[in-house]
């Protein structure tokens, strides 16, 4: 039986690492990307390689930038004969919060290049790989509510590049079906960065005591979920985004900028 490869990016640390060693517990042998966690991602690689058994390889490469996703890919295609599972979890992520006049033409770009474009840049490569197999998986990540296209006040290049890739893959989802292909984009809440490579059980262990019974998010959370859906079985789901949120409005959330932005 052949034995899958799945090519995670951003995969050496938080909710990408986590995807990554679910994946590999269910017999991935993985790619993982990583920009500039070249030791953690080639420890990763090594771990899963002497656990599972498996040849796992780590690959470096912005996927803001063209050539890096190209890169990516080649470098992919000379160890690997096909890429099976692609999971877009890399995403820039600019944490100040500001007006959309205040990004820089170098932020708006680094931004929509890496959560949009990358998308496409990788997708346009590996498609052809999986359409020949006719089997494939692709999954991306978005946020809460952004098949709906909402505003979200001073997250303004990221909430656009998210908006965009729902599009992109529910149109991939329809024009891949016939390959037996699907894409579907999950949507993670509020996961803080500590718990991005946390389980369950330990955010079971730190329910909150404010009587709400809400635990942590965790990166388990959402690679429970991309691991559900690149299951063999799990065909009949494409074209759907899945909010794995713990029930939090995250866009519902106020946030006020410095005076000198003059609106407090």
């Amino acid at each position: 039986m052949k034995i899958k490869t799945a090519l995670v990016t951003g995969g050496a640390s938080g909710i990408g690492k986590k995807t990554a060693l679910c994946l590999a517990e269910k017999g991935f042998q993985l790619v993982i990307n990583y920009r500039n966690s070249e030791s953690e991602a080639k420890s990763l690689a090594r771990q899963l390689t002497e656990q599972y058994g498996t040849r796992n390889i780590a690959v470096q490469g912005d996927l803001s930038v063209q050539k890096d996703c190209i890169h990516l890919v080649n470098e992919t295609f000379s160890v690997f004969d096909t890429v099976d599972v692609l999971v877009h979890n890399a995403g820039p992520y600019i944490h100040e919060r500001k007006r959309m006049t205040d990004y820089s033409f170098e932020e708006w770009n680094y931004l929509i290049n890496g959560n949009l474009n990358a998308v496409f840049y990788l997708s346009k490569l590996i498609l052809p790989s999986m359409r020949s197999q006719k089997w494939g998986r692709i999954v991306t990540l978005g946020y809460d509510r952004v098949e709906t296209a909402p505003g979200w006040v001073y997250r303004s290049a990221f909430a656009a590049a998210k908006t965009g890739l729902a599009s992109l893959t529910r149109t991939i989802a329809m024009e891949e079906a016939e390959f037996g292909i699907t894409a579907n984009m999950v949507c993670p809440g509020d996961i803080t960065n500590e718990w991005k490579e946390k389980n369950i059980k330990e955010a079971l262990h730190e329910i909150s005591g404010e009587g709400t019974g809400r635990r942590q998010g965790t990166g388990e959370d959402i690679a429970r979920v991309i691991a559900f859906l690149v299951d063999e079985a799990s065909d009949f789901i494409t074209g759907s985004v899945l909010p794995v949120t713990g029930g939090i409005d995250v866009l519902g959330k106020v946030f006020k900028l410095p005076d000198e932005h003059g609106i407090n």
